[in-house]
């Protein structure tokens, strides 16, 4: 099928895709690093030193050499790939469905990019969970295929599926409060820049911004998410209630740099990368 041809959701699909691919290249060490910081935390003793993200990323480069940051991004891209694809295709189509004749506003714009995610999340979780043990180094799994047939032997298939609620809570607000950032944000730059040449790079800019908000609002889901899917017994209440107890309000930030670091650039690249994608085969996105 020529791609000139191809259905709109369809060249929404393909350009999220390979946006989220570039992405994940460029910052799966940031990615390891906070999974490597949440993990080693919940398992440090209360009034241990603390161990920050320069300690993580010197160990990780001495014990496992410079590739070894990029650890788990096999699964990463098995989720990637797709992933971003369903997420832009189906905020693609949903726009075009409910504001085809007007602007999203700021509360639009948060359930828009919200059930994307719900999507998008609910599709890959499997892969999220087998990218997450990749990261965290304690498992010896060789494959992606590989590790979804370990865990669906010893653990039952719906293991694939552990931390579902504290995935959807961080990624749907995160995704929500995002896009209403980001798009409110790019409403208010200057119409000369915005049809300028730099307009990319302003785009860039209002995805940092947005990103930065977006990750510390819905960082303690991230820490709880890691926690249940590292650990496959525990379950969300619980977790929350080991967390605050070794570690209080601050053990909710744990990676919080890396993860901030990581989901700003990569979200902000993505949609910069998609946007201008989807305007060469003159689309709106």
């Amino acid at each position: 099928m020529e791609l000139s041809v191809a259905h709109p959701a369809i060249k929404a699909f393909m350009c999220g895709s390979l946006s989220g691919t570039c992405s994940t290249l460029l910052f799966q060490p940031l990615d390891l690093v906070k999974t490597r910081l949440q993990t080693l935390h919940s398992s440090m003793k209360p009034g241990s030193s603390r161990v920050g993200m320069v300690t993580v990323l010197r160990s990780v480069v001495r014990t496992e050499k410079l590739l070894g940051l990029w650890k788990g991004i096999s699964p990463s891209f098995v989720r990637t790939i797709p992933g971003v694809g369903i997420y832009f295709s189906t905020y693609y189509s949903l726009k075009q469905h409910f504001f085809q004749e007007g602007r999203p506003g700021a509360l639009d714009a948060v359930l828009l990019g919200g059930s994307a995610r719900t999507v998008a999340g609910v599709f890959m979780l499997p892969v999220t969970v087998i990218k997450t043990r990749f990261e965290c180094g304690r498992y010896s799994y060789q494959s992606v295929t590989g590790a979804l047939r370990s865990v669906c032997r010893t653990e039952g298939p719906v293991a694939l599926f552990s931390g579902l609620m504290a995935t959807l809570l961080r990624d749907v607000p995160f995704s929500g409060i995002y896009v209403m950032f980001y798009s409110q944000t790019k409403a208010s730059l200057p119409k000369e820049i915005s049809s300028s040449s730099s307009a990319p790079l302003a785009n860039f800019g209002c995805g940092v911004m947005a990103g930065i908000l977006a990750s510390l609002i819905t960082q303690p889901a991230d820490v709880v998410k890691t926690q249940v899917q590292v650990n496959p017994q525990l379950r969300t209440a619980e977790a929350i209630r080991i967390i605050y107890m070794e570690h209080k309000l601050q053990g909710f930030f744990r990676g919080a740099v890396p993860r901030a670091l990581r989901r700003t650039m990569m979200a902000a690249m993505a949609w910069t990368v998609y946007e201008q994608m989807m305007a060469q085969m003159g689309l709106k996105s």
